[in-house]
């Protein structure tokens, strides 16, 4: 059974889509609404983001369905092993993956993710402590680092 639900974040509205009760899209809205078909899949991912948003949730148990290339779950399946907290850069990640040269297509998976902030591409910066492209939009990246305190915002004296 495929659903479709939709969530209001701090970061914006995010469509979900599960398929055989599990989780296969999490993406920042960029077209219209359709029809909400709720899961039980769709429902936990649910509760759990609200529970990341608001309640300290630190690591989510819905079931995934990455979809994508070899490569491509190579880098998705590196990215959750990034810790609540931590940022990684590309380079990196391309370590983990087997291959340094690996960095430009990396960057590509990463930006392909199709389950965001549960596959927290997020939290991959760039080498120099930059950050460097987000689906989301950069203030969106941003926000999600300062609420997981992987940066901390810097506090005027005046």
């Amino acid at each position: 059974m495929k659903g479709t639900a939709y969530y209001t974040s701090p970061v914006g509205e995010l469509l979900i889509e599960s398929e055989d009760e599990k989780i296969i899209t999490v993406n920042f809205l960029k077209d219209t609404k359709r029809e909400e078909v709720p899961t039980p899949a769709t429902d936990q991912c649910i509760t759990e983001l609200d529970e990341y948003f608001f309640k300290g949730r630190k690591f989510f148990t819905v079931e995934l369905d990455l979809r994508g290339s070899t490569f491509q779950q190579k880098v998705w399946n590196a990215l959750l092993a990034i810790p609540y907290g931590k940022t990684v850069s590309y380079e990196e990640i391309a370590l983990r993956v087997g291959d340094i040269k690996s960095i430009r297509a990396v960057g590509l998976a990463n930006g392909q993710n199709p389950i965001a902030i549960i596959v927290p591409c997020h939290r991959v910066i760039g080498k120099s402590g930059d950050l460097v492209g987000y689906g989301g939009g950069l203030e969106n990246k941003e926000w999600l680092l300062y609420h997981e305190g992987a940066m901390l915002r810097q506090l005027s004296l005046f």
